[in-house]
């Protein structure tokens, strides 16, 4: 409720004034039994055709109450989708924060799981809930009244304590259903990845007739999923049991409560028909008393899954916001060492330099081997420089801690110029193209240029020509991983950055300034001449 003129705070107002009239709608459909009494009983014709008129406008009135206040809680349920979906979204996509998560984090399994399916969950879980929560305080305070009224202090005393010891015995049986629920929702994350794996690797996987295996693979993921839903079946069996027998132990509840008084003589001065009238009326606010708090038992279910999902998102929500703040302070920390202008205190830094390493030292995050020892480097507009080194030396590592997705371990890394258009661009070693069409691809809304930059990429084949809407181009089973290289050039030639850097499988990779104008950048492909070579290793010295 991010405040009271929201819609959810809106809805919820609404759907609390809709459940109140529809309790007392409920109530007097309820009471309605104990007036058929009266009437069949002193044979009152016309009684009886004027209450089955009352009776069918209560039940239409309560039929369209119920059904609004469904309404308002799928719309409720949409609306805090969108809202927490959302704010997960600002967290996830800020500062490169889903990067750190998905590479460098393992303490958080399947992000996109719980971002997509938990929230959705959680959400229509919560708002089939919101209903009954909300209105339990009115119902139970006015139907303690009227079962006070009817039956003394002994009706609400034995309800109570009846529904105080059910919360208690379900109370003991959810607590090892949630850590099982979590235990399932991540084996159905790692389910699911596992066929997003086959389906995005198809054609390399076919290449290397790894369909036996991989279905071995698939299955063995399968069945430890299907195991872990068997065990959680198991425990929920003992919750359902506790469920159903409070439920039916309610039913037979009310009508003790109602036979003591009359035992006791309290009612014995009126007739059959009156007596069966005054049961019928004490047996429908017992009932429903007893009902309220059933509803309320019935919920330890759904209780279960929203505390699972709630750990959860609750769990990323947390990680989400840790790496963004240390993403935050890394920034600020950062912008306080160096100007973006080029000026440094005492030792100014030319304004055409893009980056400048004073004494960098990097090791693998996860493992903590050293890769880059006391590296000093600067690069600057004009120069072109190409870092070579053995696999596994450090070279795509250095693009990472260029491009701000690792930390040096020592050292000082400079950025004196921005990322994106007029600034720094990087092609990295897998190209990504998102969902969309070729125009969206290249980023231009201009045919002639997006014609001209596949050309100077080798491209334009790829098109039927005047149709850039219409084509996924991105798609993995239709490029090959060459037609991807070069796609990712014409969007560079569109970008047209300051500086460009490509991490290339067996070229190695080079960081080079782009000519706005010129399009120097054909010369990535010939490597000739002006190159500043960088040997990349623990050992290495910039050369």
């Amino acid at each position: 409720f991010p405040g009271w003129p929201s819609p959810s705070a809106l809805m919820f107002l609404t759907l609390l004034g809709g459940a109140l009239l529809e309790q007392l709608v409920i109530y007097q459909v309820g009471v309605i039994p104990s007036r058929y009494y009266e009437v069949l009983g002193n044979k009152d014709f016309s009684g009886f055709k004027t209450l089955t008129a009352v009776a069918l406008t209560l039940i239409v009135v309560n039929s369209t109450l119920k059904s609004f206040d469904q309404f308002i809680c799928n719309m409720m349920y949409v609306s805090w989708r969108k809202s927490l979906t959302e704010y997960l979204h600002s967290c996830y996509f800020q500062g490169q924060v889903y990067y750190s998560l998905h590479v460098l984090r393992e303490d958080i399994d399947n992000p996109d799981q719980r971002i997509s399916q938990d929230v959705e969950r959680f959400c229509r879980q919560l708002s089939s809930m919101a209903s009954k929560l909300i209105i339990s305080p009115f119902t139970l305070a006015y139907y303690t009244y009227q079962c006070f009224h009817s039956t003394g202090w002994l009706g609400p005393v034995s309800i109570f304590g009846y529904f105080i010891i059910g919360t208690i015995v379900n109370k003991v049986l959810m607590s090892p259903i949630v850590s099982k629920l979590v235990q399932q929702e991540k084996l159905e994350g790692d389910f699911r990845f596992k066929h997003m794996q086959i389906r995005v690797n198809a054609e390399p996987a076919a290449f290397y007739r790894a369909g036996r295996v991989e279905h071995m693979r698939t299955d063995r993921r399968l069945q430890s999923l299907l195991q872990t839903q068997r065990e959680l079946i198991g425990k929920e069996l003992w919750l359902y049991i506790g469920i159903n027998t409070f439920d039916y132990l309610g039913s037979i509840l009310s009508y003790v409560i109602i036979a003591i008084p009359i035992f006791s003589g309290v009612y014995g001065d009126l007739s059959p028909t009156e007596l069966s009238a005054l049961v019928s009326k004490n047996a429908f606010v017992s009932i429903y008393l007893i009902g309220c708090f059933s509803q309320l038992i019935d919920l330890s279910s759904t209780v279960t899954d929203v505390a699972g999902y709630t750990h959860r998102i609750g769990e990323l929500q947390e990680t989400l916001l840790s790496l963004g703040r240390k993403k935050n302070n890394n920034y600020s920390e950062a912008k306080a060492s160096w100007d973006l202008d080029g000026h440094s205190g005492e030792d100014p830094v030319p304004r055409d330099t893009a980056f400048l390493l004073e004494r960098m030292t990097l090791s693998v995050p996860s493992s903590g081997k050293l890769l880059i020892k006391d590296l000093s480097l600067r690069i600057s507009q004009g120069n072109s420089v190409m870092i070579v080194g053995n696999t596994g030396t450090g070279k795509t590592s250095l693009l990472r801690v260029l491009g701000g997705l690792w930390e040096s371990t020592q050292g000082s890394i400079k950025m004196l110029t921005c990322f994106g258009p007029r600034g720094v661009v990087f092609l990295p070693q897998r190209p990504f193209f998102t969902d969309g069409s070729l125009r969206e691809q290249v980023r231009s809304a201009d045919d002639e240029r997006i014609v001209r930059f596949l050309e100077l990429a080798g491209l334009v084949t790829l098109f039927i020509e005047g149709d850039f809407e219409s084509q996924p181009c991105c798609r993995y089973d239709i490029l090959s991983p060459g037609e991807m290289q070069r796609l990712s050039f014409a969007r560079l030639f569109y970008l047209q950055p300051k500086y460009a850097g490509e991490n290339m499988l067996r070229l190695h990779c080079y960081f080079t300034s782009v000519a706005h104008r010129g399009f120097r950048v054909k010369t990535f492909h010939y490597l000739c001449g002006g190159w500043a070579r960088v040997g990349v290793g623990e050992q290495s010295q910039c050369r």
